[in-house]
């Protein structure tokens, strides 16, 4: 599975923006979007924006699970205190195929799957530990793009950890 990792700050602007792919069963860890396809994430993102502003004042939760699905691209949500998005677009390895009668267990093969949906719980849970630790840097200012290679790395790692 493909991963594209955005941090949407309240402005709507872009503060951090990173691809991965799946470390999990046998995976690289390398995004294989489609390379005719690649540019359409950014947009992807930005237009699930308002499906956020409704669904946010819905539900009293941080994490709001997958809110968006633009053909075979799923986008899920995590909303911080401060109005902050962390918003991920995944895309599975190869579409789901219905003729087999066994489903597989694997997370890039079921992008709304229970199993999927916490491990992507858990991986917005970590990426806003550190994000608020990147935050409190005094020299931080509000809707600032995050420049952060220690932050690039911890995002890679909790992308390996749990994705």
């Amino acid at each position: 599975m493909s991963y594209y990792f955005a941090i949407i700050g309240t402005q709507d602007n872009p503060l951090f923006e990173y691809e991965f792919g799946s470390s999990k069963q046998g995976g690289d860890g390398v995004a294989r979007f489609a390379e005719q396809a690649r540019h359409m994430n950014q947009f992807i993102v930005h237009s699930s924006l308002d499906i956020v502003e409704e669904v946010q004042w819905g539900s009293g939760q941080m994490y709001l699970k997958c809110i968006d699905r633009f053909y075979n691209n799923y986008v899920s949500c995590f909303m911080t205190g401060g109005n902050v998005k962390f918003l991920l677009l995944h895309a599975p390895s190869q579409p789901a195929s219905t003729t087999t009668s066994r489903a597989s267990t694997s997370i890039a093969a079921n992008p709304t799957s229970p199993q999927t949906e916490e491990a992507i719980k858990q991986f917005f849970t970590e990426i806003y530990e550190n994000w608020v630790k990147t935050i409190m840097n005094p020299f931080y200012q509000v809707n600032m793009e995050v420049k952060s290679p220690v932050f690039k790395s911890r995002v890679a790692a909790a992308g390996k950890k749990y994705l």
